[in-house]
């Protein structure tokens, strides 16, 4: 019995949430970095270098508003992918998300503009809609042992036929309490701004990021992605915490969309199209591999900042087409699934010369 604990220990000793700080021993280690910390620096060092290549390209784009914009005009896409990240993370995949945010803003629309109610009731009930679609694809998921893209497929079109059948046009939103809170700004130095989106992003970025590698929901989440059947060995809460994974992509989703509807003060159907698409780009760029275990949340708001600063340099261009966007992203995201493989296996020649 000792000796199988010992192997499942083995097996599930690289599914564990990878620290913050890089891991050093020796005094050879002290100037060698964590080679799970590579993909992050390499999305940091990207977005440093198309920042920097922007602003001498363009007059005006090196300022802090300019930098400060990228997290205004994206951070309904940070909550979305830091709920996107747990799901690769663990394993699994969630196509949903866009649908969500879509199906909240137009809940969002019809009970404040049609039906007069309460704002704090209407975000309530987008969060424990959101919430409540995520529990049952996670449910259906574990219980019956479908594939999650199946599942969460099936999610997006009941999520975005709900749409529809709540309307086929857009709604606009004239509620004060939401016009007010699209219009605040919180004042910071040199004259810039942000707006309350961004503070929403920064604080479930937080809250994120200690849940991945401070609790042991956390440390869960890694251990099946690494190994599944290993963490079931290890005794780990495997069935509930996948439940809880989509539960919390649900939970993103709905807040996300509570924000794009500050954002836009609409409700559409056709809100956020693709945007899932976007998400799981968004985590795969910072590093985060697709077949789970591996990658860090702090590297998704690189991922989203990439993607903004791509935005901002077409507009800044003013010639391009917006879509040079979703061309962008896509070789980037091709080229960093080159990057995981190759990394992979030279981890995997490491392991085995040793």
């Amino acid at each position: 019995m000792s000796n199988l604990n010992a192997a499942v220990s083995a097996r599930s000793a690289p599914a564990e949430a990878p620290p913050i700080a890089p891991a050093l021993s020796g005094r050879a280690a002290r100037f060698r970095v964590d080679a799970r910390l590579l993909p992050l620096a390499v999305t940091l060092a990207l977005f440093v270098l198309m920042f920097g290549a922007g602003s001498l390209l363009f007059d005006g784009f090196f300022s802090l508003q300019v930098f400060l914009n990228l997290f205004v005009d994206n951070a309904f896409l940070v909550v979305t992918a830091i709920g996107m990240t747990f799901v690769i993370l663990s394993g699994g995949i969630d196509l949903s998300v866009g649908s969500v945010i879509a199906l909240t803003t137009m809940l969002s629309a019809t009970l404040l503009e049609r039906h007069g109610v309460n704002p704090a009731a209407v975000i309530a009930l987008a969060l424990l809609l959101g919430a409540s679609l995520g529990f049952v694809q996670g449910l259906v998921i574990q219980t019956f042992q479908i594939q999650p893209f199946i599942v969460t497929l099936a999610g997006m079109f009941l999520a975005r036929g709900l749409c529809y059948l709540i309307s086929i046009d857009s709604i606009a939103i004239t509620n004060p309490f939401y016009t007010r809170v699209s219009a605040l700004r919180f004042s910071l130095p040199f004259d810039t701004s942000i707006s309350m989106n961004v503070v929403i992003a920064l604080v479930v970025l937080a809250v994120a990021v200690y849940l991945a590698h401070y609790t042991r929901f956390g440390r869960t989440v890694y251990a099946i992605g690494g190994s599944e059947q290993s963490a079931l060995l290890m005794g780990l809460p495997v069935a509930r915490t996948k439940v809880l994974i989509y539960t919390l992509s649900g939970f993103c989703s709905a807040l996300a969309g509570i924000a794009f509807t500050f954002y836009m003060l609409s409700g559409y159907g056709l809100h956020a199209m693709g945007m899932e698409m976007d998400a799981i780009a968004a985590a795969v760029v910072c590093g985060t591999l697709l077949t789970g275990g591996s990658g860090y949340v702090i590297g998704t708001l690189f991922g989203v900042l990439i993607f903004g600063t791509i935005q901002t340099l077409i507009m800044f261009q003013g010639s391009l087409s917006s879509w040079w966007t979703k061309i962008v992203i896509g070789l980037l995201t091709l080229v960093f699934c080159l990057f995981q493989k190759a990394f992979e296996r030279g981890s995997a020649r490491r392991s085995a010369s040793r």
